[in-house]
Formats: C-alpha cells, structure tokens, sequence
C-alpha cells in the first residue's frame, strides 16, 4: 500500500496529487475546468531552487497534506526566515502544479483586490477617444487578482500564496470566509452584462493570456492550494481560524541547517561552515530571532571574502546573524 502522503517533502518532482482522494460532499465544487487549462507560467528565477532547498519537518509534512486531502488553506505561523512562504514554492514543485501566485498583504489589502480589477477609467477615456473596443469588449479592463486567478476551473488545482495575512485590515479575514466555503465570486461588472454577453474573456494574474468568464462568475473545480503565512502579530476570529488547517513551523534543527546550506551552497561551503552553524544556532536557544537567510548570507560571504585579502572578515560574518529582535528576556 502506497503511503497516504501526497506531498512528501522529498524535493522531487511526481504525480502523486492524481492520488488525492475524492473531497468530502461539502468541499465538492461544480466548475467546468476545459475553459481555464491554460498553460502555465514560467517560474520565476531561483523559485525552484528555493523549493528545492526547503526540508520541512514530519509535522509540517502532516499538517500538509491534512490541507490538501480536507481542500482547506493551510494557516502557517512562525518566526521570520522559517520557511513559511517557502513551503508554498514546494508543494507547487513537488506536486507538479506550476508557478505559484502571489498575493503579499498589506495593511489596504482589500478581497476585491485579491479576486479582479476592474478599469473603468480606462475604459471611460477609450469611449471618449470612440474606440469601438472600449463598447464591444469589456474583459479588455478586467484583470483576475491573484485569488480570482486561483480560483478559474482547472482539473489540477493551483497553489496561492497569501502572504503575511496577520498585516491585513481586520475585515479582511472575515470577508475570505465567504470565497473559502464557496469556492467561487461573481464579478458585478459582467453579472450585468449576461444576457447580451454570457461569455466574455478576461486577463488573469498571471500573465498566461485571457480565459473565459461565464454568466460574470468565476467557480473552482478543484479548491487551490492556499498557503497563508502570519508572523503571529495577531489573533484571527474563531470562524476563519476553523476553515484553516493550522501549521506552526519550529526553528530548523542544526542538522537542518547544515542540508540546507549544502542544498543551497553546496558541500565545499558546509564543510567550512561549522563553527557560523554553532553561533546560529546558540543564539537561537538563547531567544535571538534569526533567519535562516542571514545564515546563508553569512556563509556564502565570509567564503567568497576569504579567497581574496584583507581582514576583518570573520568580523562582517558574524555581523550577518545579528539577531533581528529578542524573543525572550
């Protein structure tokens, strides 16, 4: 018997999201995913190197695929540099799902953001410049957000990224309760439109062309993989907190450390590395908030900078993990 795992951390590409399982009745969603299988995006520079690097932990290996066999976001808490976004990059990599889309949150992010554009403005200044397009094709100024983009019918579902969701608006939360359960929006702008133009072709996040919009609504056919990340700045409402599946990511042991930098930087760099690995590592004990990038900065540098002359380099070293906030007394 198969493991149950779908994702299992290995870093290696294959098909096991076709092994999923059915979803439960009420997490069954009824789009249509011919119109929307396009192509995907190409990945973005050092995206699969970083997925390639990631080595997540049993639990967070769990608590993964717990999300993608229940099809509910995956609320992933820890310090900075942890590997919370990162995570993301992996399942899309291993899962062979494409290019992850992205949504980093601000303190003015708002859903409609999140789902679609709408350019009226635009759209106004070709009517006065009696552009016939501007009358007869208004998908030209609707761009799909990168929610509404996640959420176009596919038969493989695509990983978002919601990033560090606890800087948000306090309403924000509440108002994805709705598109979590649902699993679909409607767009008002072409909702008005249906009965002259029930179809009508829209731009997506990203970049990959125009699909088909039908009766002004997006719906999902299999609900994506999202990846929300917080820094714990916040408390969120009991009712979002229960349509998430929650994951906190601990600090990378010393042995972790040591394969990500050989993942990262290769073996030469992990054999001269031992002693910046013992520094990191105690400071983490000692409540310093370190991120695993100011390790491999470090490393990399204090390489590269011994090859030449000169001094003080050691110095610069230990510099790049200088604790970015003390976490206990």
């Amino acid at each position: 018997m198969s493991d149950w795992r779908i994702y299992q951390g290995t870093r290696t590409p294959h098909d096991g999201i076709d092994r999923l399982p059915p979803p439960l009745a009420w997490r069954r969603f009824e789009g249509d995913p011919s119109p929307a299988d396009a192509p995907d995006p190409a990945w973005r520079p050092g995206d699969r190197d970083r997925a390639r690097s990631f080595l997540p932990d049993p639990a967070t290996i769990d608590l993964t695929n717990a999300a993608l066999y229940l099809r509910r976001p995956l609320l992933v808490t820890g310090q900075a540099g942890v590997g919370k976004s990162t995570l993301a990059l992996s399942i899309a990599y291993e899962l062979g799902l494409g290019p992850i889309l992205r949504w980093p949150i601000t303190s003015r992010s708002t859903l409609k953001e999140g789902l679609y554009t709408y350019d009226a403005i635009g759209r106004l200044h070709d009517v006065n410049l009696k552009e016939g397009a501007a009358q007869s094709d208004i998908g030209r100024y609707l761009t799909l957000g990168p929610l509404g983009t996640a959420l176009l019918p596919r038969a493989r579902p695509r990983v978002l990224l919601i990033d560090e969701i606890d800087k948000s608006d306090i309403d924000l939360p509440n108002d994805l309760l709705t598109i979590f359960e649902e699993g679909e929006f409607d767009v008002p702008e072409l909702v008005r439109i249906t009965q002259d133009r029930p179809e009508v072709q829209v731009t997506t996040a990203d970049g990959t062309g125009r699909v088909s919009v039908r009766n002004g609504r997006v719906r999902c056919a299999a609900f994506p993989v999202i990846v929300l990340t917080s820094n714990g700045e916040r408390e969120f409402p009991p009712a979002f907190l229960r349509r998430c599946v929650p994951l906190a990511i601990s600090p990378p042991t010393r042995e972790q450390l040591a394969e990500i930098v050989h993942a990262r930087l290769g073996a030469e760099m992990v054999e001269t590395s031992g002693d910046l690995l013992d520094a990191f590592v105690e400071r983490q004990r000692n409540g310093r908030e370190l991120a695993t990038d100011q390790l491999l900065n470090a490393v990399y540098f204090r390489f590269e900078a011994a090859r030449g002359q000169g001094t003080g380099v050691e110095q610069v070293a230990e510099k790049l993990i200088e604790h970015l906030r003390t976490t206990t007394d």
